[in-house]
C-alpha cells in the first residue's frame, strides 16, 4: 500500500536552500532510497539463516529479515538463543560530483541495527557506531575520490559488542530487526559553513538561535530572517558578528504578531541563516520551527504557551508489516492522519526515536510528541548512553511537536543521563521516565481506575500514564476509556494518557507463505491492524476524545420536547467553539425488505457555532422545521477549523415502539391465523408461515416459510436466572392467534401472537430481585451459524459493542457479510459476531430464508453468535476473554464488558462491572416481531404497498 519496493536505483540531489536565499547551501546525495517505497539495491551477504553465505542484492533501506534473509525474532534474540544471521555485509558503488572537491563531505546513516562499521574506499570512516535507532555521521572528505566511482562498505552486526546496547534494544517486547533500515546519504558543505543550528522560539515571539560553525576563515557575519512557509518575511532580520575561529554564535530576536504553535493550531515558520564573508553569502541554511513554550508546573499542570493542556495520546511503533522498521513519509502522513482522526493530540514514540519524517508530519498536522531514548526495561550504560542522547537530541531538537523527552522505558532508565538532555536542548524540556514518578509527572503504567491511595488519582502530583488500557485482540483501548476520561476531566492534576498501542505489530512472513505473524499474544495489541485496519475501538476513541461534546450524546433519542437548543461543551485547549463548523440533517432510513443501506437526508442545515472558550459550555441553536418529528433521525456533524471531521452524532426521533408500528402491517389484509394442536406442539399458520410452539416450554420449536424449514428454535430462554412453566394457554384473538404462558422463577411471562400477515409477535417479561449482579440480562434462541451469510440492520453500528465500549457506533442502516474474524489475528472488520446496540430492526440473511426482527422496546442489544477466540497457549486472550451466554441469537437488556491485556474489566471503572439490578428489583419487558422470509411479501399480502412505511 504505502511501501511498495522500487527496483530502480535512485540518487537524489537536493539543497537546504529556500527559494528566497541565494548562495551556497548544503548538497544532499542519497545513496539509498528515502524510504521503503524508494529503496535502492546494494550488494549484500548475511552470515546465517535464509539466503546466507552468498553475495546477492538487498533493497536499502530495509531490514534484512523482511527481504528474505536471516531469521525472524521477537523479544529476546540475544541472550538465550542468538540468531545465526549475526552479521550483514553491504557494498555500494557511487559517484561523487567533481564540484564537491573543495567541500566538507559527511556520510550520514539515518539508522542501522545494530553495531555498524563503515569504510569508504577501504578506509575506516570512524569508530563503530553502537545503537540501532539513531542517526550518525562520519566526515569522509579525505576518503572520497571526486568525479570518480567510490566504494562504500558497511558491516552491520545484529548484536552489539556493548552489553548494555543489547539489553536496551534487543531484549524487548517488540520485533527485533537488523540491517540498514533508514536512508543513507552524503552531505556536502562549503568550506566555511553552518554545521547545525538550534532554535529556541517562545510563544511570546522571543527567539534565540545558536549556530554551530565549521571551517571559519574570514566570514564575519551571520544573519537570520524568519519567514512564513510561503516565503513572506516575518519581522526584520537580525544578525550577529562572527569571530575568527569561533565554534558557534548566538542570534537573538523578538518578533511581534507571530502565531504560536500548538497541536490545535500548528503554525510553522522558516528561519533562514546566511553566513557572509565581506558581503558575499558563503553558506545558507534553513530550518522549520514553531514559536512554542512548554512547561511542566509541578502540582499544577502541563502548559503549552501558558495554557494547560491534556494529552489524548497513543503509543506508536515505527512499523509496516512488509518492511519492518523501514517506513516512508507517506506512511507517516497516513498514520498521523489516523491518529488525528481519533481526536488524539499526542503520540509517545515507543520505544525509540522515530523516523525524522514522522516528526515533520507531527509538526505540520499538530501532534504533541514524547521522544524516547531506547531502553525497554534495561538501560544503556553511561558511556554509550551519553553519545546516544546527544545523537537523538541533535537530530530532533528543533521540532516544536516534541514537548517531553523520555529517558527509556519501564526501568530502562539510566539516571546519570538525565542532565545530558538539558546539555543539548536549549528549551530545557522536561525529562520523564515512563512508569516512574519523575520530572514532576507520575507516569505509572497499567494502574486500575481511580487508583491509588496517596498517589495518581488521589495524590498531589501530576499524573499521566504513558501506557494504559493495554490492548489485546478486541480488549482495552476504547473499552473503559469513557470511564477513565470522565474521571480525568474531573481531576485538574490529570495531564492525560497514552493508550497502548496504535497498530498490531504483525509481519508478513515469507517462510509462512505470506501469513501475518503477531508473535502469539505479544503483538496483536493495536487499535488498528498491521495494515491499519480499523477496529471498533478506533471509533470509540474518536467519540470519547471528541473536543466537542453535545449534552445529549449519551441519549439514543431526541426528546419530543427538543426545542432546537443543544448544549455543547468545548473540550479544546486552545480553540474557541466558534471556529467549529456544524451541519445537521433530518434523515430517513430504509425499511426491512428494501435491500438498501444508509440514510437519506431529507432536510439539511447549518448551525452557527456559538463563541464558547475552551473548557466552557454554550448553546448551539438549530432551526428545525415544525414537522421535524415525522423523520427517522437527527444527525449532527462537527468539523474542525482545518476541515477534519470531528464526529457525527445521530439521534433517533421515534421510539422503537413507535417506529415498529410503521413497519409491522396492520391486520387489514386478507385471511386469519389458523391453529393445529399436535400433542405438546401448538402449530400456528398464516400467509405461508408456519410457527410451532412447544407447549411444555413455551419456546419456539419449529418454523417454516413457504414450506421450507427456518432453523430458529429453543427460545426465548433466559440467559441468566431460572424458569419453570406454570401455565400455558392459547386462543384466538380476533384474526390473530395467541399462545400465552406464565412461569415460576425469574421468567414471568411469554406471549406469542401470529398475525394474519405472517409476522410473529413475541412479548416476554422476567424479573430479578434487588441488587442482583449478573453478567447478562435477556433471552436466547438457537440458530445454526453455518447457515448465516450476512445481516442488514437499523441500529448502532457497524461495529460490535461491549458494556464498557458503547461509544463510536451510530444509528444507520448497516450491512455486513458473515465473517469469522478474530480481532488481532483475522483482520476482517467490522467483526460479524458479538453484541450490537439499540436494534430497531435486523434482517439476518441465511441460506434458508431471511429472518427479520423488529424491536418494539427500548435498549435492546442483538447478540450474534459467539466470537471465536485464539487457540493455543501462545495466543491466550488473558483478561480479554469473555464468557458469552448460552445460545446463538440473543435479545439482551444487559451485556458483558471486556478487559485489557493486564486487567479484567472490573478494574477499569463502573462500566466494567457486571449488570446490577436496582435495589428494589426490576421487571424487564420486551416486545419484538419476527418475519421469516422477505418482509416485502407482506406488501403483496396487503395489496397496498403504501400501507407499510
Amino acid at each position: 500500500m504505502y511501501l511498495s519496493r522500487c527496483l530502480v536505483p535512485t540518487i537524489i540531489c537536493c539543497t537546504c536552500l529556500s527559494n528566497h536565499v541565494f548562495g551556497q547551501g548544503n548538497q544532499i546525495q542519497y545513496l539509498s532510497g528515502t524510504g521503503g517505497n524508494t529503496a535502492v539495491d546494494w550488494e549484500f551477504r548475511v552470515s546465517g539463516g535464509r539466503d546466507s553465505g552468498e553475495w546477492s542484492t538487498i533493497a536499502v533501506p530495509s531490514n534484512w529479515e523482511m527481504q528474505g534473509f536471516g531469521t525472524y525474532r521477537y523479544g529476546d534474540d540475544w541472550s538465550h538463543d542468538p540468531a545465526p544471521d549475526s552479521v550483514g555485509l553491504y557494498r555500494f558503488r557511487f559517484n561523487v560530483p567533481a564540484a564537491w572537491q573543495n567541500s566538507k563531505v559527511a556520510i550520514v546513516f539515518g539508522g542501522s541495527m545494530t553495531d555498524t562499521e563503515v569504510k569508504i574506499n577501504g578506509t575506516l570512516a570512524g569508530p563503530v557506531h553502537q545503537g540501532g535507532f539513531y542517526e550518525f555521521r562520519y566526515d569522509v572528505t579525505t576518503f572520497l575520490e571526486y568525479g570518480r566511482d567510490n566504494l562504500l562498505e558497511a558491516k552491520v552486526s545484529r548484536y552489539s559488542s556493548n552489553t548494555s546496547v543489547n539489553l536496551a534494544e534487543r531484549r524487548a517486547d517488540f520485533w527485533l530487526f537488523s540491517g540498514i533500515y533508514r536512508p543513507v546519504w552524503l552531505e556536502a558543505l562549503p568550506p566555511q559553513h553552518v554545521t547545525r543550528l538550534v532554535v529556541d522560539a517562545k510563544h511570546t515571539g522571543d527567539i534565540s538561535i545558536e549556530a554551530f560553525l565549521g571551517g571559519m576563515g574570514t566570514a564575519e557575519r551571520i544573519t537570520a530572517q524568519v519567514r512564513e512557509l510561503n516565503g513572506k518575511e516575518v519581522g526584520s532580520a537580525f544578525a550577529a558578528t562572527v569571530s575568527p575561529g569561533s565554534p558557534s554564535v548566538e542570534l537573538r530576536g523578538r518578533l511581534t504578531e507571530i502565531e504560536p504553535w500548538s497541536a490545535e493550531w500548528p503554525h510553522l515558520y522558516l528561519v533562514e541563516l546566511t553566513l557572509e564573508d565581506h558581503g558575499e553569502v558563503v553558506h545558507a541554511v534553513s530550518e522549520r520551527f514553531g514559536f512554542r513554550t512548554v512547561e511542566v508546573r509541578p502540582h499544577d499542570g502541563l502548559y503549552v504557551n501558558d495554557v494547560r493542556v491534556r494529552l489524548k495520546g497513543v503509543n506508536r511503533h515505527s512499523f509496516w508489516p512488509t518492511t519492518g522498521r523501514t517506513t516512508s513519509k507517506e506512511l507517516s502522513i497516513a498514520d498521523a492522519n489516523l491518529i488525528k482522526d481519533m481526536n488524539m493530540n499526542a503520540v509517545r514514540m515507543s520505544h525509540y526515536p522515530p523516523d525524522n519524517h514522522f516528526l515533520d508530519v507531527a509538526d505540520s498536522l499538530g501532534l504533541y510528541i514524547i521522544d524516547e531514548l531506547t531502553g525497554w526495561q534495561d538501560a544503556y550504560d553511561t558511556e554509550v548512553g551519553t553519545k546516544l542522547v546527544r545523537e537523538m537530541i541533535l537530530r530532533d531538537v528543533n521540532h516544536p511537536s516534541i514537548i517531553l523527552w523520555a529517558n527509556g522505558n519501564e526501568g530502562g532508565w539510566n539516571p546519570k543521563l538525565v542532565d545530558e538532555y538539558g546539555r543539548w536542548d536549549p528549551q530545557q524540556r522536561t525529562v520523564i521516565q515512563p512508569w516512574d514518578d519523575f520530572g514532576g509527572i507520575n507516569t505509572s503504567h497499567y494502574e486500575a481506575y481511580d487508583c491509588c491511595p496517596g498517589t495518581f488519582f488521589h495524590g498531589d502530583d501530576l499524573f499521566m500514564p504513558t501506557e494504559f488500557l493495554h490492548g489485546l485482540y478486541d480488549g482495552g483501548h476504547g473499552a473503559g476509556l469513557a470511564d477513565w476520561w470522565g474521571l480525568m476531566l474531573r481531576n485538574p492534576l490529570a495531564v492525560g494518557g497514552f493508550l497502548w498501542v496504535f497498530a498490531d505489530e504483525g509481519i508478513v512472513r515469507m517462510d509462512m507463505d505470506g501469513a501475518i505473524d503477531v508473535a502469539g499474544n505479544r503483538a496483536p495489541d493495536g487499535i488498528l491492524g498491521p495494515f491499519r485496519e480499523k477496529e471498533g475501538s478506533f471509533y470509540a476513541i474518536r467519540e470519547t476524545w471528541s473536543p466537542v461534546f453535545p449534552e445529549l450524546s449519551a441519549q439514543d433519542n431526541l426528546p419530543p420536547t427538543f426545542d432546537g437548543i443543544l448544549r455543547i461543551e468545548n473540550r479544546y485547549d486552545n480553540t474557541d467553539l466558534q471556529h467549529v463548523h456544524f451541519d445537521w440533517r433530518l434523515v430517513d432510513f430504509p425499511t426491512p425488505g428494501s435491500g438498501d443501506t444508509g440514510y437519506t437526508a431529507r432536510v439539511n442545515g447549518t448551525a452557527e457555532a456559538p463563541p464558547v472558550s475552551p473548557r466552557g459550555v454554550g448553546e448551539l441553536t438549530i432551526t428545525l422545521p415544525e414537522d421535524w418529528r415525522r423523520y427517522d433521525a437527527f444527525r449532527l456533524e462537527a468539523t474542525d477549523p482545518h476541515g477534519r471531521e470531528i464526529y457525527a452524532w445521530t439521534w433517533m426521533i421515534p421510539e422503537p415502539e413507535e417506529y415498529a408500528a410503521t413497519v409491522i402491517p396492520s391486520a387489514d389484509g386478507p385471511g386469519s391465523t389458523e391453529v393445529h394442536v399436535r400433542g405438546d406442539l401448538i402449530v400456528l399458520s398464516s400467509n405461508d408461515i408456519e410457527v410451532t410452539i412447544d407447549a411444555t416450554t413455551a419456546q419456539l420449536h419449529r418454523v417454516t416459510s413457504g414450506g421450507a424449514v427456518v432453523s430458529l428454535d429453543r427460545g426465548p430462554r433466559l440467559v441468566s436466572g431460572e424458569a419453570s412453566l406454570q401455565e400455558i394457554r392459547h386462543y384466538a384473538d380476533g384474526r390473530d392467534y395467541v399462545v400465552q404462558a406464565s412461569f415460576h422463577g425469574n421468567m414471568r411471562t411469554v406471549n406469542w401472537r401470529l398475525l394474519p400477515s405472517g409476522w410473529l409477535e413475541l412479548s416476554y417479561a422476567y424479573h430479578f430481585g434487588g441488587s442482583t449482579s449478573v453478567d447478562y440480562l435477556g433471552v436466547s434462541f438457537d440458530y445454526p451459524e453455518d447457515k448465516v451469510t450476512g445481516i442488514r440492520w437499523l441500529g448502532k453500528g457497524p461495529y460490535r459493542v461491549w458494556k464498557n465500549r458503547l461509544k463510536g457506533v451510530e444509528f444507520d442502516v448497516w450491512e455486513k457479510a458473515y465473517n469469522d474474524a478474530i480481532t488481532g489475528l483475522v483482520w476482517d472488520y467490522p467483526e460479524f459476531k458479538g453484541f450490537h446496540d439499540d436494534i430497531y430492526w435486523a434482517t439476518l440473511e441465511t441460506s434458508e430464508a431471511p429472518i427479520t426482527v423488529v424491536a418494539a422496546s427500548d435498549d435492546l442489544f442483538l447478540r450474534l453468535f459467539t466470537p471465536r477466540e485464539p487457540e493455543g497457549a501462545a495466543f491466550d486472550p488473558r483478561s480479554t476473554h469473555v464468557e458469552f451466554p448460552d445460545g446463538d441469537i440473543s435479545l439482551l437488556h444487559g451485556i458483558a464488558p471486556i478487559g485489557t491485556k493486564f486487567h479484567t474489566a472490573t478494574a477499569h471503572g463502573p462500566a466494567g462491572q457486571p449488570n446490577t439490578v436496582p435495589r428494589s428489583g426490576h421487571l424487564y419487558e420486551a416486545t419484538v416481531y419476527f418475519y421469516f422470509g422477505d418482509p416485502a411479501a407482506t406488501r403483496q399480502w396487503l395489496g397496498d404497498p403504501a400501507a407499510t412505511k
